[in-house]
């Protein structure tokens, strides 16, 4: 398998890099390092089963070869870089998902688009169990 992993750099997905390419995986990482750290990935450069994207989500992309999945993780969930880069985070988001729809449509990818309890709204309880469908219905 090969998989599409964007916002690598940060700590869910450069764990999930260090993971798949632990279980014998090739992974292509992705990020455009505004919020990232290439350190964490730094340990992966030399591996012939990692390669690394300088690029971001928002604008267009093009991988080469064949894509089995694609796990984005590509917009922060803090608001505090909510404040610093508003409109970053806002293209992220959408167009980054957009183009990134796109790319698992183009390779017959499948993909995982991660978000957070945000999209829920304030949260009447804490912590949220699996149950809980917040203020906003997403269905």
């Amino acid at each position: 398998p090969r998989v599409l992993i964007s916002g690598a750099t940060r700590f869910l997905g450069s764990h999930l890099c260090d993971r798949f390419v632990a279980e014998g995986i090739e992974v292509m990482g992705m990020d455009n390092l505004i919020t990232g750290n290439m350190e964490n990935l730094e340990h992966q450069m030399d591996n012939p089963k990692f390669t690394f994207f300088n690029n971001d989500v928002s604008n267009f992309m093009h991988v080469p070869g064949e894509l089995d999945y694609i796990l984005t993780f590509a917009s922060r969930a803090s608001p505090i870089d909510y404040l610093k880069i508003p409109i970053q985070t806002l293209k992220m988001r959408s167009l980054g998902t957009h183009n990134l729809l796109g790319l698992a449509l183009n390779k017959k990818a499948r993909i995982l688009v991660a978000s957070t309890s945000k999209v829920y709204g304030d949260p009447l309880l804490h912590p949220q169990s699996e149950e809980y469908w917040g203020n906003i219905n997403p269905v």
